[in-house]
C-alpha cells in the first residue's frame, strides 16, 4: 500500500478523533514497532497487511464499522482543509458532477503519471437504463469502493448536486460497484471553485 494512502488515513484519524486516538491505534495494532511515533511516510510503500491491521484496530477502537470508517475517509479526502489540493485536482474533471463522473475512466491513468506506484484501481463509468450510472471499481484493495462512496458524496455536495449512492459488491474478487443516481445536478449553489488557486 502506498504511503500516500496510509498517510491520508493517519491524517483523517488525527483530525477527526485526535492524535491520542491515533497513537493508541498504533500501539494496539503493533504498528508503532514498525512505524515509530511519526507514523506513515508519504512516499514509502507498505505491506497491505499493515494497513489492514491498522484499519481493523481503528474500527474497533473508534467503535465504527470498517466500511463506515472508509466512507468517512473518502469524505475527508474532499472536504478536509488539508486535502484542498486533491479536491482541486478532482474538480478539474468537469464543470458539473455528471461531467466529473465521465472523467473517472481516466483517473487511474492520470494518477499513474503523477505517482506510478500509487496503484489506484481501474474505474469504469457507464450509464444504466434507469437513468443513473454504474461505477465499477476493479483490481483495487478491498474497501476502496467505500472510500469512493464517501468521496463522491462530498464531491456531489461540492458541485451542488442531489445524488444517491449505493455500494454493491459484485462477488467477483475485489471488484466493487457503486450505483449512482443524479436526481438534480443543480440542487444548490455548491462550493466556490476557481481555476486559479487563491494566492496567499
Amino acid at each position: 500500500m502506498h504511503g500516500l494512502i496510509n498517510k491520508a488515513l493517519q491524517a483523517f484519524i488525527c483530525d477527526a478523533f485526535g492524535t491520542d486516538a491515533w497513537e493508541e491505534i498504533l500501539h494496539r495494532s503493533g504498528a508503532d514497532a514498525v512505524l515509530g511515533s511519526d507514523g506513515f511516510e508519504a512516499m514509502q510503500l507498505y505491506d497491505d497487511g499493515l494497513t489492514t491491521t491498522v484499519l481493523a484496530t481503528a474500527a474497533q477502537l473508534l467503535r465504527r464499522s470498517r466500511d463506515a470508517l472508509l466512507e468517512d475517509l473518502g469524505t475527508y479526502l474532499i472536504s478536509g482543509e488539508r486535502q484542498e489540493p486533491l479536491r482541486r485536482l478532482l474538480r478539474f474533471g468537469g464543470v458539473s458532477f455528471t461531467d466529473f463522473l465521465f472523467s473517472l475512466d481516466d483517473l487511474q491513468g492520470r494518477s499513474h503519471l503523477a505517482v506510478p506506484e500509487l496503484g489506484l484501481p481501474e474505474l469504469s463509468i457507464s450509464e444504466v437504463e434507469t437513468g443513473g450510472f454504474s461505477l465499477a471499481c476493479r483490481d483495487g484493495w478491498p474497501g476502496f469502493g467505500h472510500v469512493l462512496v464517501g468521496a463522491l458524496r462530498a464531491l456531489a455536495d461540492d458541485y451542488g448536486a442531489l445524488v444517491v449512492l449505493e455500494h454493491h459488491g459484485t462477488g467477483s474478487g475485489t471488484d466493487e460497484v457503486i450505483a449512482i443516481k443524479v436526481h438534480d445536478p443543480a440542487y444548490h449553489a455548491g462550493r466556490r471553485f476557481d481555476l486559479a488557486a487563491e494566492v496567499r
